[in-house]
């Protein structure tokens, strides 16, 4: 059923449950995993331009060391994984990947907010890529 599985990064700690599905996910259907990391070029845009090129190195580090842990955890896992990096606003990033590379789904995480938590969250990355792309999407609740 899914050949091709997307599991975007941030870099963030909290995506244990997230590569858990996506393992399993992955296994039952003898998929590929694809690990992007988007270096969100937000964060630099509006640097001065005597920082800019140290924060893109330093968001570069940070996505490569993001990548090759979940490279070792997969394949760790027996799996086969694809990683990629780019640079731009990531829930683009994400769904114009999902796009070129044909993926199947989507596993990414999400805080689990409720009410007018969600309310004043909107905009997050998994809500902007849940709007845009054509792929199924597992949301996982990391919590908080």
């Amino acid at each position: 059923m899914y050949d091709d599985i997307l599991l975007p990064t941030d870099g963030s700690k909290g995506t244990t449950e997230t590569v858990e599905h996506a393992i399993s996910i992955a296994r039952d259907n003898d998929a590929t995993v694809h690990v992007l990391y988007v270096v969100d070029s937000r964060r630099y845009r509006a640097a001065e331009s005597d920082t800019k090129d140290e924060i893109v190195k330093s968001l570069e580090v940070e996505g490569e060391r993001a990548i090759e842990d979940l490279r070792v955890d997969l394949e760790d896992a027996g799996l086969v994984v694809e990683t990629e990096m780019r640079d731009g606003i990531p829930h683009r990033e994400i769904v114009d990947y999902v796009e070129a590379a044909g993926i199947d789904l989507v596993t990414m995480g999400t805080h689990g907010r409720t009410g007018r938590d969600r309310v004043q969250n909107l905009g997050s990355v998994t809500d902007r890529v849940l709007e845009d792309v054509s792929a199924p999407v597992l949301v996982v609740d990391i919590g908080d």
